[in-house]
């Protein structure tokens, strides 16, 4: 029996109950909805928390008739680069951005201002945005799902199901490895580091959402301090990504180069740098627009370098290499996060002139 299929499925099925249940808490102030969605929010989370568990020690073990396993783990490597196989692929990469995403959504409830704001609307809002965020990527697995083994069938061929966790496994007795490229000591810090960053993105894209829903200014309590640890791990995965480059590809002794993905990763950068300005100025009822402004973009665009990565259509040496499935569902996703947002963006700066019209009328 495939446990990490299994445990991927159920994520999936408890992440989307959780959106249903969390909208409907929020439409019809149920509370039994409520109850239910932060039950299903918790399993997504020690479902997604296990299957990561189970990934490893198939990585570590060099279970090669899980076809991810194969693709990136052997014998020949030590363990460290084993553990380094989770995050080497587009499955393994995006499992540890969802279980980040989710460890941040239930520290989100637990810690910090958001103890003091839990019964408000844009607390809600802010979770609901989160568990909606974590549910396209659940979608992701399921279609490139980690845990997609190598079987048997009648006829003698052998096929990858990404479906049937019950399927008898074949028993393939090596991996291929690890890309040489990635065989390397940055390998381990430089990816977890920069999916940690963009996992944290989510809460002040979503908290920005929850202000521009509600108007409620505590937005910046819960952003700011989100904001401050996206910077941070971006910023140091970004530089960790520079010294790896300048050590194994050389690109003419810089550490830097306008590569696709590098550029794409810069950009969200910029715009949390200024954001993180902003901030500081909100307090005096400045930035009002722009603060929510800023949030939501530098999340849109990580979506965007993560398109850029994952597509095929940009030639990089951080990308794959053809454009899937996972491809267009990012670019579906990428376009209805910034179609939402504009319209949102758009009605409270409308609602804001409209205010200030009034106020200098009276």
């Amino acid at each position: 029996m495939n446990l990490g299929m299994i445990l991927i499925w159920l994520a999936f099925i408890c992440g989307w109950g959780a959106t249903f249940y969390s909208i409907n808490y929020y439409t019809a102030s149920n509370h039994r909805a409520k109850m239910r969605w932060n039950k299903l929010e918790m399993l997504c989370t020690a479902c997604i928390t296990l299957s990561s568990f189970i990934l490893v020690i198939q990585l570590l073990s060099v279970n090669a008739s899980y076809e991810y396993v194969f693709d990136h783990s052997s014998t020949d490597l030590s363990w460290f680069y084993r553990i380094s196989a989770f995050w080497a692929g587009q499955e393994g990469s995006l499992l540890l951005w969802t279980w980040a995403t989710l460890v941040m959504l239930l520290l989100l409830r637990y810690i910090g201002h958001t103890k003091e704001l839990s019964e408000t609307r844009m607390i809600d809002i802010t979770r609901i945005v989160t568990m909606m965020v974590v549910s396209v990527f659940l979608i992701l697995l399921v279609i490139d799902n980690p845990f997609s083994a190598y079987r048997i069938l009648p006829s003698g061929t052998i096929e990858a199901t990404n479906w049937n966790p019950f399927a008898i496994l074949y028993d393939v007795p090596y991996g291929q490895g690890m890309n040489p490229l990635l065989r390397n000591p940055w390998m381990a810090v430089h990816p977890p580091v920069l999916f940690l960053g963009y996992a944290a993105f989510t809460i002040p894209f979503a908290a920005a959402i929850g202000n521009l829903i509600t108007k409620d200014s505590r937005w910046t309590l819960v952003a700011r301090d989100w904001m401050r640890i996206a910077w941070l791990f971006l910023t140091l995965g970004i530089g960790l990504g520079g010294f790896w480059a300048y050590e194994v590809l050389g690109w003419g002794a810089w550490y830097w180069t306008w590569d696709p993905v590098e550029t794409s990763s810069l950009i969200p950068w910029i715009t949390a740098t200024a954001y993180l300005h902003a901030h500081t100025r909100t307090k005096h009822g400045e930035y009002g627009f722009l603060a929510p402004l800023l949030a939501v973009a530098s999340f849109i665009l990580v979506i965007f370098a993560t398109f850029v990565t994952r597509s095929g259509i940009w030639a990089s040496v951080h990308s794959w290499q053809d454009f899937t499935t996972e491809g267009l569902i990012i670019a579906i996703f990428l376009i209805m996060l910034t179609g939402s947002s504009v319209f949102l963006l758009a009605k409270r700066y409308l609602e804001d002139e409209d205010d200030k019209k009034g106020t200098a009328t009276d």
